[in-house]
C-alpha cells in the first residue's frame, strides 16, 4: 500500500523575510509537495518562492486570508494530496511540529487536526503572545467550547492539517474570504461530527511575524460569535445540506468508477 501523499500549503502575504527559514525548518522528506499561494504581496515574496523552487500560485489582486486558503486547498487536492497542511510562512508556527500535527490523521484517529499553544499547560505569553490576543483567544475559545460542547484548549491557531476526504466533503468555498474562514470551518466540522484533534505547539511571536491589529481582532471575534450562534441555531439544516452533498459526491464517485471500468 502506498504512503499517503502530504502537501504543505503556504498562504503568503509579505513573507519575503521569513519564507526561507520557514521552508528550511520543514522536516526533511516530510512533504511530497509544497505550494505557496501569494495574495498579491507588494514585496519580493514571489521572487523568493521561485528561487526556493516552490510551486507558486499568484493572486493578481488580494483575495484575503480565507480566499488564499481556498486556492491553497484547491491546488493541493488537484495534485492528489491525501493530507493537506496549512502552514503560515511568517515563521510564527514552528514547522518542526508538522509530523506531530499530521500523526492523528495518518493513524486514522482524526479528520482535522490543529495546533494549540495552550495544550499541555502551554504559556503562550512567554512566547511573545500580546496580552490582547491572549485574552481574546481565551474568551472566544471559552464561548465556543460552551456552545459547541467541546473542551479544546485553543480554537484559534493557524496551524492545521486535514484529510483529503474532509476537504472534499466540507464545502469550504461557501466560507468567507476573510479571517473568519477558520472559525467557519472549525465550527461546522464540530457540528457535523467530524473528528478533531489538537496538538500542542510552541508559541513564537517575532517582529517579522504577522500580527492582527486590535481592531481587526475585535472584528474577527464578532464574526466568529455570529458564525457560532447562526450555525448552532441552523444545525439541523446544516446537517441536511451536508448529507445532500455527501450523497451527491457518492453518486459522482460511482459514475467515475463505472466510466473507468468501461474506458
Amino acid at each position: 500500500m502506498s504512503q499517503p501523499k502530504i502537501c504543505v500549503t503556504l498562504p503568503a502575504y509579505k513573507a519575503e523575510r521569513t519564507l526561507t527559514k520557514t521552508l528550511y525548518d520543514i522536516p526533511p522528506n516530510f512533504a511530497d509537495d509544497v505550494i505557496l499561494v501569494d495574495d498579491a504581496s507588494p514585496d519580493k515574496t514571489v521572487e523568493v518562492a521561485h528561487e526556493l523552487g516552490l510551486n507558486v500560485i499568484v493572486h493578481e489582486s488580494n483575495k484575503g486570508y480565507g480566499g488564499n486558503q481556498k486556492t491553497c486547498y484547491d491546488h493541493a487536492l488537484a495534485l492528489g494530496a491525501d493530507i493537506i497542511v496549512l502552514l503560515h510562512p511568517d515563521y510564527q508556527y514552528d514547522p518542526k511540529v508538522l509530523p506531530a500535527l499530521v500523526a492523528p490523521l495518518l493513524a486514522g484517529k482524526a479528520d482535522f487536526s490543529f495546533g494549540s499553544r495552550f495544550a499541555n499547560h502551554g504559556k503562550p505569553m512567554q512566547g511573545g503572545m500580546p496580552l490582547y490576543r491572549f485574552w481574546g483567544n481565551r474568551l472566544t475559545t471559552w464561548v465556543e467550547n460552551t456552545v459547541l460542547g467541546t473542551n479544546f484548549t485553543e480554537l484559534h491557531s493557524g496551524l492545521k492539517a486535514y484529510t483529503r476526504r474532509f476537504l472534499l466533503e466540507l464545502d469550504y468555498h461557501r466560507y468567507s474570504d476573510q479571517f473568519v474562514f477558520d472559525s467557519q470551518m472549525l465550527i461546522e466540522a464540530v457540528l457535523l461530527d467530524y473528528r478533531l484533534a489538537e496538538v500542542a505547539i510552541p508559541t513564537r511571536y517575532t517582529e517579522e511575524s504577522s500580527s492582527v491589529s486590535v481592531r481587526n481582532s475585535l472584528k474577527y471575534i464578532g464574526s466568529t460569535f455570529t458564525t457560532l450562534f447562526q450555525a448552532k441555531i441552523s444545525q439541523k439544516q446544516l446537517r441536511a445540506t451536508h448529507l445532500s452533498r455527501l450523497d451527491h459526491l457518492e453518486r459522482e464517485d460511482a459514475t467515475q468508477l463505472e466510466y473507468n471500468l468501461h474506458a
